[in-house]
């Protein structure tokens, strides 16, 4: 079977991360970029270089018919989806909950929480014998935030994930028997980008003193994961995570 998968938010960190080992290993990748259309472009030509048929393609996760417009791209360019990685996200800056505006709330909810649901369903109606699929994986990019909660920082980032986990956990159990696994992996401190979404570009490398390991973790670190539990080596693994915090 084609291996066929749409990393969201693939234009940088884990993401770019993940398009770049998947490229390796054989699958036709779809990178979506909500707006960074140069660093898309640029992890495009990287995994073409490594012999990938891929395409780039911009739509906001959180809005449904751009979604559907994004699979309808993968389906006519690339074949039918077998792998999805849910991995676009956001995060507001350092801030107290009594702190927080609804909008921004919402912002995170609508694009941690209804953005990798509604793409598993698009998903799900490929991927699913009971729409002409033959099964597939879907791996959720949370956060060790999930379990920690992030108080003080972003509690309501860290809620998001923590909807993620569940989302994960019974969709996992909601398409076991259809030959559709769905597991995610939860990052802690790595070294990308992400970061100065929070307002704090070195936020790793300050807090790396209070990792057990003692050191940031690494975007390529974090794709293995993904890459492999997608993969038939995590064969009978569904409904599980792994943790990519470096002992947090």
């Amino acid at each position: 079977m084609d291996k066929v998968v749409i990393i969201t938010g693939g234009s940088r960190g884990i993401g770019a991360a993940t398009a770049l080992l998947a490229a390796r290993e054989g699958y036709r990748i779809c990178i979506n970029f909500q707006s960074d259309e140069d660093a898309a472009h640029q992890v495009l030509a990287q995994v073409r270089a490594l012999g990938a048929q891929a395409i780039a393609v911009r739509a906001d996760v959180s809005i449904e018919d751009e979604v559907i417009g994004l699979f309808s791209r993968v389906d006519a360019e690339l074949g039918r989806v077998t792998a999805l990685v849910n991995n676009a996200g956001t995060v507001g800056h350092k801030s107290r909950v009594d702190e927080m505006s609804e909008a921004r709330i919402l912002k995170i909810i609508k694009t941690n929480v209804l953005g990798p649901i509604l793409c598993a369903k698009q998903a799900v109606l490929r991927m699913s014998p009971r729409h002409g699929g033959q099964g597939g994986s879907i791996v959720n990019v949370s956060s060790v935030a999930a379990r920690l909660g992030s108080p003080g920082e972003y509690v309501d980032y860290a809620a998001s994930k923590g909807a993620l986990d569940t989302f994960t956990i019974g969709l996992s159990k909601e398409v076991a028997g259809e030959g559709i696994r769905v597991n995610a992996v939860r990052p802690g401190y790595i070294f990308t980008d992400f970061h100065a979404l929070s307002g704090d570009p070195d936020r790793v490398s300050k807090l790396e003193s209070g990792i057990p390991m003692a050191r940031g973790g690494r975007p390529d670190e974090v794709a293995e994961a993904i890459v492999w539990l997608l993969s038939d080596k995590a064969s009978y693994s569904t409904g599980t995570f792994i943790d990519l915090g470096g002992g947090r």
